[in-house]
């Protein structure tokens, strides 16, 4: 399941490219990296206010806040109680802007002791947007990724899942349609849309 991904967009790019402007003020403080994103960070993510409009706000990714034992970063089943509360609600639904995404190899490598990660990222969309929905926790606005079917590029390497990323048509159907058209975006994207590159060893211990 996806718990590595990056953003390398500026807000600036991502403003051109989904619109809006600022909900929160701009993080300025340096614990804060946009560009890695992994269980219990912080990310961009766009959703609609009911006051100021569609803009950028920054979340923890664990929409449960540190509330169960591990994050909770992806959610499938939209059907199930918990999830669906929060689904069904346009208010609660947001966009959570990439460049790419990991997947770690089944397999450890030999020379290397460790699985290596796999990078995916879309074809014709340097910045791309993968459905998500979010709540306000003790900790603050968290959010988490929806996942689907994974696709034929993802399948080898991640057979369970990939995350939902949504074709650019499909934002405002995301961040307002009722709770079976968005149900009915939860598709694998066209793998011959996309591109992976890999396997990349991470520093890091074995």
């Amino acid at each position: 399941m996806c718990n590595r991904a990056r953003n390398r967009g500026e807000p600036e790019t991502l403003f051109e490219h989904f619109g809006g402007d600022w909900l929160t003020e701009r993080p300025r403080d340096n614990r804060f990296n946009p560009v890695e994103l992994y269980p219990k960070s912080r990310a961009y993510v766009f959703r609609n206010d009911r006051e100021t409009g569609f803009g950028l706000d920054v979340m923890q990714w664990d929409v449960l806040g540190g509330g169960a034992k591990w994050p909770m970063t992806n959610v499938r089943r939209l059907d199930l109680p918990q999830w669906r509360r929060l689904a069904e609600k346009p208010d609660n639904r947001c966009l959570i802007p990439l460049t790419e995404f990991c997947e770690w190899t089944p397999e450890k490598d030999p020379e290397q002791g460790i699985k290596g990660e796999m990078w995916f990222a879309v074809r014709d969309q340097p910045v791309f947007a993968v459905a998500g929905f979010w709540q306000q926790t003790g900790k603050g606005a968290s959010f988490a990724m929806v996942t689907c079917d994974a696709n034929e590029l993802v399948r080898p390497i991640h057979p369970k899942a990939m995350i939902t990323i949504l074709h650019r048509g499909d934002y405002d159907r995301w961040l307002q349609g009722s709770y079976d058209e968005i149900v009915a975006l939860q598709q694998p994207f066209p793998a011959d849309r996309m591109t992976v590159r890999g396997p990349v060893f991470p520093t890091r211990q074995r």
